[in-house]
């Protein structure tokens, strides 16, 4: 989200940090798919927020080099599901703070004391819509509508134990940007707490999230940025 990739693409990756069913999983796994969607319908439906550590790396296929940031995020949710807003502090190794509310991205560099404010356009919003059903308290029928989702299996992540599933878009558009997108989601919270995106080439993002807390979080997520910060035009 943070990377070198283009405005949309790396924004709507954030976002968090994150859809008729066509289920191709082997026999027996059915049940094992059915009791995922369930555990992610229980945690939709009491949903507000949550906090969490994340580790983010990403990957270029063709120098075989990564880069990587962690930080902190926190989440909100409003009365509609996709009422938003998130905070990401960006620690390590190059410090900044990132604010997304609806489709509007901000960004600030403390070292500069610089901000970008990126309102993102019709077809970058409806790659924020789609991004945004993978992370944060999604209803597994909207995953369902947007992905063909196929069981990878069982395995631990962090010290938790989870169940890969591996989503590939539905939407044409959005195929062309992302081939695929594997979920860990966890036995006991019910929500992602790892996200690997594939992009074309064999570029991939995987986040990761560790000590997350769910429900409550605060009314409002601060954006503290210093009101003296310079806005930076964006070519």
């Amino acid at each position: 989200m943070y990377s070198r990739k283009p405005i949309p693409s790396r924004h709507a990756a954030l976002a968090l940090w994150v859809a008729g069913i066509c289920v191709a999983a082997p026999a027996g796994g059915a049940d094992q798919l059915q009791a995922t969607f369930d555990r992610m319908d229980r945690a939709a439906a009491s949903f507000k927020g949550l906090s969490a550590e994340v580790t983010k790396i990403s990957h270029n296929a063709l120098l075989n080099e990564d880069d990587s940031f962690t930080g902190s995020i926190a989440v909100r949710r409003g009365p509609k599901q996709r009422d938003l807003r998130a905070v990401v502090d960006i620690l390590h190794p190059d410090p900044k703070k990132v604010l997304l509310t609806g489709h509007k991205v901000e960004m600030y560099y403390p070292k500069t004391n610089t901000k970008q404010i990126i309102d993102l356009d019709k077809k970058g919003s409806k790659m924020v819509d789609q991004f945004l059903l993978l992370g944060f308290g999604s209803a597994s029928v909207e995953i369902r509508n947007a992905y063909t989702v196929e069981l990878g299996g069982p395995e631990t992540v962090a010290g938790q134990k989870t169940v890969r599933l591996v989503l590939t878009p539905k939407s044409p558009d959005v195929l062309a940007k992302l081939t695929k997108v594997e979920l860990w989601i966890s036995d006991t919270l019910g929500i992602a707490v790892q996200q690997k995106f594939w992009e074309p080439g064999g570029d991939y993002e995987l986040t990761t999230y560790t000590n997350v807390k769910l429900n409550p979080v605060p009314q409002e997520l601060k954006w503290d940025i210093p009101k003296n910060a310079v806005p930076e035009k964006l070519n």
